[in-house]
């Protein structure tokens, strides 16, 4: 099978990816904030969302279209606005509807559909131009330019790295589900968190306005 990568070079992907995913970002903060508010299946289909946008990505890497996007300054800012207007709209809804309006759960899915929450999850991804510079230059490290068989490496390196982050991505889930219980007994916390998140979110939005393609 000539996708596979070598042992050792898989061995290396491996940790590198359980200390990326283990790396706070968009997309774990939105899971959390999904998972005391909603409850850990809405979450989990976040996170669905969220893997989805990192196969596209993969997929844009894998055939090259991506860095068509980084080489382009105006498709780049076009990409980068978009992602941090999202990004602001996330943390002006963590204000507008925070864990603190969420009194108790319904089949863990509260308020929000599944495609609701896949679909957001989805665009925390695709609208961010950090990730796309992530793939470009992270899974590109564990193949050879000249080998014959990279496209299908680098896909198979993308799949990987999406069923290698779950578990961590499952249990930062199933943690704040868990402590959800305890916060909403003290809503001037939850409160808290809400504009926490909120912060962060817009954090993530400033750093994407100023994030270069080189």
């Amino acid at each position: 099978m000539d996708f596979l990568p070598s042992l050792p070079t898989l061995l290396a992907f491996t940790a590198a990816t359980l200390l990326l995913a283990a790396t706070p970002g968009p997309d774990m903060t939105l899971s959390i904030s999904r998972a005391l508010s909603q409850g850990k299946g809405a979450a989990m289909w976040v996170v669905v969302g969220t893997s989805l946008g990192c196969l596209v990505h993969t997929l844009l890497v894998a055939f090259g279209i991506s860095a068509l996007i980084t080489a382009s300054p105006t498709a780049f800012m076009i990409l980068k606005t978009g992602g941090a207007a999202y990004l602001f709209w996330l943390a002006v809804q963590a204000i507008r509807y925070g864990s603190t309006l969420t009194v108790k759960k319904e089949n863990d899915t509260g308020g929000a559909s599944p495609l609701s929450n896949i679909s957001t999850g989805l665009w925390v991804n695709l609208l961010n131009p950090k990730v796309i510079i992530f793939f470009m230059t992270f899974l590109p490290q564990f193949v050879t330019a000249h080998d014959p068989a990279v496209t299908q490496k680098l896909l198979f390196l993308g799949c990987f790295f999406i069923v290698a982050a779950m578990p961590i991505n499952i249990a930062v889930i199933l943690t704040a589900d868990w402590l959800s219980g305890w916060l909403q007994q003290r809503k001037s916390v939850l409160r808290t968190i809400d504009y926490v998140f909120s912060g962060v979110f817009s954090i993530f939005a400033v750093k994407i306005l100023f994030t270069q393609a080189r």
